[in-house]
């Protein structure tokens, strides 16, 4: 109830002169806090004051250090512990029944230290305003010159918070140069070898680590290989054989192979043949390379699809492998468990030129799963959506990714599409060759070219909507061309062009957005052609665009101040008594001061 009474003395010393106006006193009052001495509450875990700590590090300029205790879940009785952190919802839980990636809360995992499984962790921990949690190696190696506090999380996983709030503390406070003189040193303390052999020299590790190459073995040659996933490189998407497949890092890939004579490729290149893909037995862990003989130690590969060997017949290539599915069935630390191949064949026509396009899917799930869940599609969110993650769509009971137009190398339309990324606007096109029929077939096989097979119906408002639960799903919205603005009557209206609009928003605390789709629209465009033109072929355009309709809310404000309205003239007694007092008698203002003791006076009665 202060604050009126010190704001009215205030206006009043204000209307001192110069001459008569007293002065602060010159000592300092008190200190002024540095932002190292702010203490934000802990966020999810155990934060540990410095006078705990034992300094173990050395000191580095803005950091606080804190060296973090072991903390040992104790189990009352018989209880057993949850290692996984005490979460609502494991939110890097992408794909259903099968192990994420440096996921520390996925469950399929099945794994008692996922620290010593990934190569690290990203938990989901609520963060409050201006702190960042990341990985201490991350901190440490940056350089950083941001006020750090280390927490212990459930699961005994070590992270740093960092204070982000201050812009000034974001850069680096000093800049070191490199020369002629102390670059050599520089590069022998900062430097490490270039490239790394993928066979250590030591004795191999227990278990595959995600990433790590994947281990095969040929019993008849008694050799030791790499699985591998060929890759397209290159304008022209050529095959590079040597790419070989991460563990637990499920992915599709796509090249195509050029033959200079393919009537003797038909039946001597190991890339056509079926067997060279199931010949092979998978070891289950890395150690088993000590003793590959060891059937303990290897998982046969087994094939779930009819493969016959290739053959020359007449002016054709039959039984060419243009497809590769990998299912790979894991068990956390304890190794592969399954595999099989399904393999897809086609004939090729021998011709100058021939060309073949071949498809490589990995798919990695959990040991011992149940069917259903198997085929259940991997989600794009938990819950939210996540940039870069297909944009889930919905027909009847399926769901499925939505998809945009994808050409070949010699620009005519592919039967394989290219995923819509969520967040990421694209722009793909393709010539389709046309073949001579009525307006009303072409219309329908280029409005399924243009939106694929088969036609999305809904989009999933979140990225782990569930397909039995509609109200998780939005409908498309279709503008198709307006066919009653054509003023010829012997003309066909075919689409060119499809623009997907999809308006998205984030919902949900501020510490933690979550992506949701509003709605989404299917917007044509269209083009006539004479019955009588010979169109042999047409070239579609196919446009995504997400755009942002978050609402912002509104920033955060202070406390209501006081409006003080006082007369224009309300003071004009006061400093006419005033100017003839300092006329007479500069150095008395002893009125004044009584005149303020009194106007005090009566505020205090009042609050009183």
């Amino acid at each position: 109830m202060r604050t009126p009474q010190l704001a009215l003395l205030q206006v009043f010393l204000l209307m001192f002169p110069d001459g008569v106006r007293p002065q602060p006193s010159s000592s300092p009052s008190g200190a002024v806090p540095t932002s190292l001495d702010l203490q934000p509450g802990t966020v999810g875990g155990t934060l540990q004051s410095s006078s705990e700590a034992t300094a173990t590090r050395p000191a580095m300029p803005g950091i606080s250090t804190v060296v973090p205790t072991l903390v040992t879940p104790s189990a009352p009785g018989n209880r057993t512990v949850d290692l996984f952190p005490v979460l609502p919802i494991c939110v890097c839980d992408l794909t259903p029944g099968a192990c994420d990636i440096n996921c520390c809360c996925d469950r399929d995992c099945y794994l008692l230290h996922p620290r010593s499984f990934f190569w690290f962790l990203r938990p989901s921990l609520p963060l409050s305003s201006g702190w960042s949690a990341v990985d201490k190696v991350v901190a440490w190696r940056s350089g950083s010159h941001l006020p750090i506090k280390t927490i212990i999380h459930s699961g005994n996983i070590n992270l740093y918070l960092v204070y982000y709030a201050s812009t000034k503390l974001n850069y680096f406070q000093k800049l070191q140069k490199v020369n002629a003189t102390n670059f050599q040193d520089l590069a022998a303390e900062f430097g490490g070898e270039s490239f790394t052999s993928t066979f250590q020299t030591q004795s191999p590790p227990s278990f595959y680590r995600a990433g790590d190459p994947i281990l095969t073995y040929f019993p008849k040659w008694s050799v030791i290989s790499l699985l591998r996933q060929p890759a397209g490189v290159g304008a022209a998407g050529l095959c590079a054989e040597s790419n070989p497949a991460g563990f637990l890092e499920s992915k599709s890939t796509t090249c195509t192979r050029f033959f200079k004579n393919l009537a003797s490729s038909c039946t001597l290149d190991s890339a056509l043949n079926a067997a060279s893909y199931y010949n092979f037995t998978v070891l289950k862990v890395p150690r088993g390379m000590t003793d590959p003989q060891n059937m303990e130690f290897q998982v046969p590969v087994i094939l779930t699809s009819q493969a016959n060997a290739p053959l020359l017949a007449g002016n054709t290539c039959q039984n060419v492998v243009s497809q590769v599915t990998y299912e790979i069935e894991t068990n956390g630390t304890f190794g592969i468990q399954k595999v099989s191949v399904s393999l897809g064949q086609t004939n090729l026509t021998v011709e100058p030129g021939a060309s073949l396009q071949q498809h490589f899917i990995l798919h990695f799930r959990a040991f011992q799963q149940s069917t259903a869940a198997s085929i259940t599609s991997p989600r794009s969110g938990n819950p939210g959506y996540i940039v870069g993650k297909p944009l889930l769509a919905l027909t009847g009971d399926v769901s499925y990714s939505m998809t945009l137009l994808r050409s070949q190398g010699n620009g005519s339309c592919s039967v394989n599409r290219h995923e819509v990324q969520f967040g990421v606007n694209a722009i793909s096109g393709c010539k389709l060759r046309l073949k001579k029929a009525d307006c009303s077939y072409l219309q329908q096989e280029i409005y399924q070219t243009l939106h694929g097979r088969p036609r999305p119906q809904h989009v999933a408002i979140f990225g782990n909507a569930d397909p039995a639960q509609k109200g998780g799903w939005t409908r498309i919205l279709n503008r198709h061309c307006n066919i009653s603005a054509i003023i010829c009557t012997s003309c066909c209206l075919i689409p060119v062009s499809l623009e997907i609009q999809v308006l998205w928003a984030y919902v949900g605390l501020l510490s933690n957005p979550q992506a949701h789709v509003s709605g989404v629209r299917f917007l044509y465009q269209c083009q006539s052609i004479r019955d009588s033109q010979q169109v042999t072929e047409v070239s579609l355009t196919t446009i995504v665009n997400f755009v942002d309709i978050t609402q912002k809310p509104e920033p955060p404000r202070g406390q209501p101040k006081m409006d003080w309205k006082l007369p224009f003239d309300f003071f004009f007694p006061f400093r006419v008594a005033f100017s003839r007092g300092v006329s007479s008698q500069k150095c008395s203002v002893s009125p004044v001061l009584i005149l303020c003791l009194l106007l005090l006076g009566v505020l205090n009665l009042e609050t009183t």
